[in-house]
């Protein structure tokens, strides 16, 4: 953590429409990666005031890390490149080598970080599967090994709890509020942290109607993105009380991740938070009534009602042949699975970009039904 000083940023202009794919281009729904800045975001790069942050004296990161703090509720919060490097970084500063983090079998952290956890850190993970539900929370609290389970010096000891928030492998599915507090009064009971990979919490709290800090004070630590659907070129944060963003601070130096001019990237990310957090709603209604297309097109291969925010899973009887028919038909959509289509919206796909993709996409669906 920086020795943070107030530093006074000059608040952002309006956002702009966001930019359509060019006419005859791909539509890319491959992910909310993709996303480039916009002309506002790239105006606040050029105008950022930087400094050394390794020093700590970049005025523009201790900005975004101040009003990431208090936009989730927390004391402090740390300037990351990636959100992996949050995740471990957050994840790290609570567990101590020798230790185990409990998190769903589906969890980014198990399943797209490469075993970072345990090969740099020294922690391993366990998981469970339907954490994010149906998993019963009576189950979920017998399994963490607590550190009061008597002086069994053979039992490797729970040290946090992960949960993601989104579900990207659910296809964006969102935690209720209520499950969430039940964790954490578990977690608390146990004495280990509860960790929120948030890799796309902004697309939680607005499904939900709720403000980020009511989802950020339920959780001890959290690695929140910048670079998914608020649209800046790269960035995350470590979010949390001033210790642990302290110690994960030493972890992110001990990674190579410290960065020296940065405020040019934390510009974007201040930028993503001020205009970008409300329009997430639009990424959204598109993203439902795609699926709503698709599905008339194909019964059976999705249910609508299970797209929460800005994710689509469409079964279909061969994912890698169906990528490559509809990049063929200028429509770019990802795979996750042998028989899983991944398609998510964002901020530089608009109404016309999902029409003419939901167009192409149901031509192709229809004639390419999923096996029973």
């Amino acid at each position: 953590m920086h020795p943070h000083t107030t530093s006074a940023a000059p608040a952002a202009a309006a956002a702009p429409a966001p930019a359509p794919a060019a006419p005859g281009g791909p539509v890319d729904l491959r992910s909310d990666t993709v996303t480039r800045p916009s002309a506002g975001m790239r105006r606040a790069m050029a105008d950022a005031e930087v400094g050394d942050d390794v020093y700590g004296e970049d005025p523009s990161v201790r900005a975004l890390e101040e009003h990431a703090a208090d936009l989730l509720g927390h004391e402090a919060a740390l300037f990351v490149p990636s959100g992996t490097m949050g995740n471990f970084c957050a994840l790290r500063a609570s567990a101590p080598a020798g230790t185990e983090i409990v998190a769903d079998t589906e969890a980014h952290i198990v399943t797209y970080e490469l075993g970072g956890l345990a090969a740099l850190g020294g922690v391993q993970t366990r998981t469970l599967t339907g954490l994010a539900g149906p998993l019963d929370l009576a189950e979920v609290a017998a399994q963490i090994r607590a550190h009061s389970i008597g002086h069994n010096y053979n039992m490797i000891r729970t040290s946090a709890l992960a949960v993601e928030n989104t579900q990207a492998r659910a296809g964006g599915r969102v935690w209720p509020v209520e499950r969430l507090e039940r964790l954490r009064a578990i977690t608390d009971d146990a004495g280990v942290v509860l960790h929120c990979d948030g890799a796309r919490i902004w697309n939680a709290a607005v499904a939900l109607g709720v403000p980020p800090r009511r989802l950020g004070e339920l959780f001890g630590t959290l690695s929140v993105c910048l670079s998914k659907g608020l649209g800046a070129p790269v960035g995350s944060l470590v979010v949390g009380d001033a210790a642990r963003v302290e110690r994960a601070h030493e972890w992110r130096k001990r990674l190579g991740g410290g960065m020296r001019q940065a405020g040019v990237l934390a510009a974007a990310g201040l930028y993503a938070l001020r205009n970008h957090l409300d329009r997430l709603a639009e990424d959204h209604r598109r993203a439902s009534e795609l699926a709503a297309t698709l599905a008339d097109a194909a019964p059976g291969s999705l249910e609508p009602k299970l797209v929460e925010t800005n994710m689509i899973l469409v079964r279909v009887a061969d994912s890698g042949a169906f990528v490559a028919r509809a990049a063929e038909q200028g429509v770019l959509v990802g795979a996750v699975s042998p028989t899983t289509l991944r398609i998510v919206t964002h901020l530089d796909v608009d109404d016309a970009g999902i029409r003419r993709a939901g167009d192409i996409l149901a031509r192709l669906l229809a004639t390419d039904q999923p096996t029973a």
